[in-house]
Formats: structure tokens, C-alpha cells, sequence
């Protein structure tokens, strides 16, 4: 089934030192763009660390110290990547969790404010885990017919990106319309509809120490908009303040803001602060 979207979509994989936001770094970064017209670009980086990857992780990946040495760091291609992934939607898979959260950091490490908020982020394995609950082996072997260690090399970002671009377009296939009969196993060829179906929470950054909380009533029951939609307001979800509104924590204890600056969060962390905060000083 041909993709139906009216930007381009970019499909991609990354592999990393390790799974923390904030100290590890991208090794390897494999992307596939989707044009609307159908044509495909594709390219496969190796990347410079600048730390040691750690031998549990060269096991994993096949990726070691002596093949990124001479790669570039993401800071020197972070630019030319930014400009390719301009005005496009992402795809990945466990993307919205752990992928887009890690590249939106290293675009911040390397001073480039790439704006995700304004993409459409689809997560083929949320898709999958809603529609059937496996990982990306099971879902390749149930989509695409095939084993994946007949086809790919596993945990290698080129080979996953592949395989995660043929497991989307089989979840299309599968649950087109016409195809399953129940409905709420049937899934749109649109691209809003797919990222609406694979957010699984209400984070406003992406580590998710601010999240997204209704406004209710005197009677506990949420507030509506002019369309009908529940009003929210972020809220922190860690802490001594958890469950309050972030603008009246930093009206009342200002000093918790340059506590979280000076802290061990994220940068997009920081960066959503930042920017409540602002919006805080342009009402008064």
C-alpha cells in the first residue's frame, strides 16, 4: 500500500552508547524520506560519540570505537540533517519514546532548536502493541510474512529502519478499511490519524516531568473549549510540586526554576520550562 501523505515522512532508527537521555549519545542514525509523490531518499550515518561505546553495546550493534572514530559527531552534521528533516513527519519504532526524545537532545546539544511539536510523530510498534502487543521481530514475521534474521542483521539502525518501513506499511494493508470488519481495528492511510493513534501518554516534554492535566470544575468534572475539547494545563509530574500547575510554581517559588536549569534533566526538559515560563512573563 502506498503511503498517503501530504508531506514527506521520515522513517528512521537510531543506535546509541545507551539508553539515557541526558549522558548517552547517538552511534548510528538510518532514515528512509518518504516524498508525497512516492520517491524514497535514503541514507545511513555512523557517528562519532566523542565517549566510548561501551563493549555490551558493540556486542549489540556490531558498532565499535574504531568504526566511528573517523565519523562525524552529530554536532557536524547535526545542521545538514536539520535542514533534510525540515517541514517532515517522523516514523519509527518505540520512536515517540526513546528515538525522537534522544535526537530532539543531540539537535540541542549541537545549538539547533529543531522544533518536533510541529510534526505528526507516528510509532509503528504503539500501533502494533495496541493491534496485536509484540516487539519488532514478531511484528516483521506477522506483517511481512518472513522471519527478520532471514532478511536483516539485527540491532543495526539500517536494517531496522527498513524493517520498521515495511511493518508500517503491512499495518496499513492489515487493517485497512474494507479489510477488518470490526471498526476499532481499522486504521486510517492518514498521517494524522496515525500519530494521533500512537501517542500513549500526556507529556509535554519528552522525558516526561511536565505532563498535560484537564481543568475541571467545581464538581470534578473537565472543563470543555468552544470545540468540545477538555481544557489542560501542564502540570509537573515529579517532585514536591507534582500535580501542580507549572506557571503557578514558578509564580509562587521562582527559585525552582533555576533549580531545574542547574539540574540533571534533559535539555528539551529545560527547553518546555523555558518556554512556560516566558509565556508567564508576556500575560503579566
Amino acid at each position: 500500500m502506498k503511503l498517503n501523505i501530504t508531506r514527506p515522512l521520515i522513517v528512521f532508527d537510531l543506535e546509541t552508547t545507551g539508553l539515557d537521555l541526558v549522558r548517552d549519545r547517538i552511534i548510528q542514525i538510518s532514515y528512509i524520506k518518504v516524498l508525497p509523490r512516492g520517491k524514497e531518499q535514503r541514507e545511513n550515518l555512523l557517528i562519532n560519540p566523542c565517549k566510548p561505546i561501551p563493549q555490551e553495546v558493540t556486542e549489540l550493534t556490531g558498532i565499535s570505537n574504531d568504526d566511528v572514530k573517523d565519523a562525524p559527531s552529530f554536532k557536524d552534521v547535526a545542521q545538514q540533517l536539520s535542514e533534510k528533516m525540515k517541514d517532515c513527519d517522523f516514523a519509527g519504532y518505540n520512536s515517540n519514546h526513546f528515538d525522537i526524545p534522544m535526537l530532539a537532545e543531540e539537535f540541542l546539544r549541537a545549538g539547533i532548536d529543531f522544533d518536533f511539536s510541529k510534526c505528526r510523530l507516528i510509532d509503528a510498534q504503539t500501533i502494533f502493541h495496541k493491534m496485536e502487543r509484540r516487539n519488532l521481530a514478531a511484528a516483521y514475521k506477522f506483517y511481512c510474512g518472513r522471519k527478520m534474521e532471514e532478511d536483516f542483521t539485527a540491532h543495526r539502525a539500517d536494517e531496522d529502519t527498513e524493517a520498521t518501513y515495511r511493518v508500517l506499511m503491512g499495518e496499513l494493508d492489515k487493517y485497512a478499511p474494507g479489510v477488518q470488519e470490526e471498526p476499532d481495528r481499522v486504521l486510517e492511510n492518514d498521517m494524522d490519524f496515525l500519530a494521533e493513534f500512537s501517542k500513549q501518554n500526556d507529556n509535554v516534554d519528552f522525558a516526561g516531568r511536565i505532563v498535560w492535566r484537564p481543568l475541571l470544575d467545581a464538581d470534578g468534572k473537565p472543563l470543555l473549549d468552544k470545540d468540545g475539547k477538555e481544557r489542560r494545563f501542564e502540570a509537573f509530574n515529579f517532585g514536591k510540586y507534582k500535580g501542580r500547575a507549572v506557571d503557578e510554581v514558578l509564580r509562587v517559588d521562582p527559585g525552582y526554576y533555576s533549580w531545574m536549569m542547574s539540574g540533571d534533566f534533559t535539555f528539551n526538559t529545560k527547553q518546555v520550562l523555558t518556554r512556560i515560563r516566558l509565556r508567564g512573563f508576556n500575560k503579566q
